[in-house]
């Protein structure tokens, strides 16, 4: 007698009802996008050891299959691949609206690499050579912002308004359409949109916008509202509605024109 009968066995004897069996957690699937045969094999072996599942991908030309077929928790970037360059890779991706965290993984280190790789869309950034400990350490962080994005309902203000100037917050689904056509937002860009529609014209500090999108996250930086707000407003363009920046109050909503 062995396992669950073993159980119900004992149970039975003691009048109890038999505990259902503790449910499986899926391990964190991580796509690693590195066209260098050592560092992939090293990264793919060190990383399935401490329970990270790992697809790998050598360069960048099918790193978007991948990415659509494997649907990561997180994707490690290098930005020299053949084909195409990792900011294209994420660029593209981008447009097809795969919202994966992303985690530049790059021997180019300077100060404006890493600004353009944030502005294309990644979420931090790593140089070579690194710790393979700090390297786990920031997969893991942005996989927990993946899960914590959007904030919880229970943080967000009870009532806002239902439209401004064609933008709509469905309350159900926490999509944002502007007339009627959905806006493909990243969950935190959505996050962000949502606050400031609460009261369109009225400042929200970056403090309270750091709450309401990275929730629970105190390794993130409040520089991070920022990078939220930059891609925001590029998808704004088109819609008459524009982010404006008011020094030391926050950020509000303001129709153009």
């Amino acid at each position: 007698m062995v396992g669950n009968q073993a159980v119900s066995y004992l149970s039975s004897r003691l009048g109890q009802t038999p505990m259902p069996a503790p449910a499986k957690v899926m391990p964190m699937k991580m796509l690693l996008v590195e066209d260098d045969a050592a560092m992939q094999a090293t990264l793919q072996r060190t990383f399935e050891r401490r329970g990270i599942q790992v697809v790998t991908c050598g360069d960048g030309t099918r790193a978007l299959d991948r990415w659509h077929a494997s649907v990561p928790d997180v994707v490690v970037l290098d930005l020299s691949l053949p084909g195409l360059d990792g900011l294209q890779v994420l660029s593209q991706a981008r447009a097809e609206g795969l919202h994966s965290p992303v985690l530049i993984l790059t021997a180019r280190g300077t100060v404006g690499d890493r600004i353009l790789g944030l502005n294309t869309g990644a979420d931090d950034y790593l140089a070579k050579p690194f710790d393979l400990d700090e390297l786990e350490a920031r997969i893991r962080a942005l996989a927990r912002r993946g899960e914590a994005a959007p904030a919880s309902a229970s943080a967000w203000p009870a009532a806002g308004p239902a439209e401004f100037h064609g933008l709509r917050c469905d309350a159900a689904s926490s999509a944002v359409y502007f007339r009627d056509a959905p806006l493909d937002l990243a969950p935190r860009e959505s996050a962000l949109l949502r606050a400031l529609l609460v009261k369109p014209g009225h400042a929200v500090s970056k403090e309270r916008l750091f709450e309401l999108v990275f929730p629970g996250e105190p390794e993130v930086q409040y520089e991070a509202v920022e990078v939220v707000v930059y891609r925001l407003r590029k998808k704004l363009g088109e819609t008459g509605t524009q982010v404006v920046t008011l020094r030391g109050l926050g950020y509000l909503l303001k129709a153009q024109g």
